[in-house]
């Protein structure tokens, strides 16, 4: 006769009625979780970002700024320029969940996405529009830059577009490149304009321009713009010097970088570190008069540039009612509206000398 075992089946636990409570509120929890995930507000969530060193190296072994036509001297320190992480807009759009979460941080700022990016754009577009504002913002810095060292730079204004209100409309046409009005030659953007202001609102104007090469005149009237008169045409500046100007950020886009990159391009070109190795950052726009201009995001900005281990930075001057009671302690913001002020100050910086500067916040 075989033997037999015997296997103890052990006895199946039974779930209390609390026990079930707790699983399918867990439950209803997950799915609720799940669906508010899904769920998307129209607002933007402004971040920090990460800071980038305007005299260091995009990738290993090769520099973010490179200087050709003009000798280039070895540097120290850090000029850094800050960065906004932005959620929200097209392809990106705000979660319940990133909103709560952006409600309870101190370093996120929450805006209406109308404020942020342009109603009926897409990823795309706001893509390359960023792209070519970093473009324009690296020219004019070298403009800048190279000017205050005493280089030639040369600009050309060429037209980008024409407003249906204009009287031009049939006369001009993008890609024309304006050399004069009323046969005063002009060689800016800001010459121009300034040529224009002369003229009476509904005054008659000459401009003087050149078309696939050829010289011509083209005829019309200038019209109102708040009680100013104007030519009702989009302008575009480009600029040419025999000093060759390379920038490398990335996929940064954007234009407040510009006077962080005009600084680095003037210590490249000068002897002597600019920044006595002090580590310093910075934002701002930067046109190629100098002037200083206001940019978005400066609270996170400035966190930024202190979690990067800068002590001192340089905002524009417009902005620095934003920051009052929101800079943090171990980060010094000192206020600038030209890129000379900019480059005074980092001086003072680097001379321990800063009793004298204009401070924010």
């Amino acid at each position: 006769m075989g033997r037999s075992s015997v296997i103890e089946v052990p006895e199946r636990q039974k779930i209390g009625r609390g026990g079930v409570a707790i699983l399918v509120a867990a439950m209803a929890g997950l799915v609720t979780a799940i669906l508010l995930a899904q769920v998307t507000v129209p607002y933007a969530v402004m971040t920090p970002g990460p800071a980038m060193n305007t005299l260091g190296e995009v990738r290993e072994g090769s520099p973010l700024i490179v200087v050709d036509g003009a000798p280039t001297y070895p540097t120290e320190g850090e000029l850094n320029f800050t960065t906004v992480r932005i959620g929200g807009g097209p392809g990106n759009e705000t979660t319940i969940f990133d909103y709560i979460s952006a409600r309870f941080s101190d370093e996120a700022t929450i805006l209406p996405v109308e404020q942020v990016f342009p109603p009926g754009a897409t990823r795309t577009e706001i893509r390359e529009e960023n792209q070519a504002e970093m473009a324009g913002s690296q020219q004019g810095a070298a403009a800048v830059a190279l000017r205050e060292l005493g280089f030639e730079v040369e600009e050309t204004v060429t037209v980008v577009g024409i407003d249906e209100a204009s009287t031009f409309v049939g006369s001009l046409k993008e890609g024309d490149i304006i050399t004069g009005v009323n046969g005063t030659p002009t060689d800016s953007s800001e010459a121009v304009r300034a040529e224009v202001a002369k003229v009476p609102i509904d005054g008659e104007v000459s401009i003087q321009i050149e078309r696939n090469g050829r010289p011509m005149s083209v005829e019309g009237r200038t019209i109102d713009a708040g009680g100013r008169p104007v030519l009702g045409i989009y302008l575009s500046r480009s600029f040419d010097s025999e000093v060759e100007v390379t920038i490398s950020a990335g996929d940064v886009g954007g234009s407040s970088a510009g006077m962080m990159f005009a600084l680095a391009i003037y210590d490249v070109l000068t002897e002597g570190p600019l920044t006595g190795g002090k580590d310093i950052a910075g934002t701002g726009t930067i046109n190629p008069e100098g002037q200083v201009g206001p940019i978005s995001g400066i609270k996170q900005k400035v966190i930024g540039a202190k979690k990067a281990g800068s002590e001192y930075f340089l905002a524009p001057e417009s902005n620095c009612a934003e920051l009052k009671g929101e800079v943090p302690d171990g980060i010094e913001v000192f206020s600038v509206s030209t890129f000379d002020e900019a480059l005074a100050a980092v001086e003072a910086i680097a001379a321990d000398d800063v009793g004298e500067l204009a401070r924010c916040g």
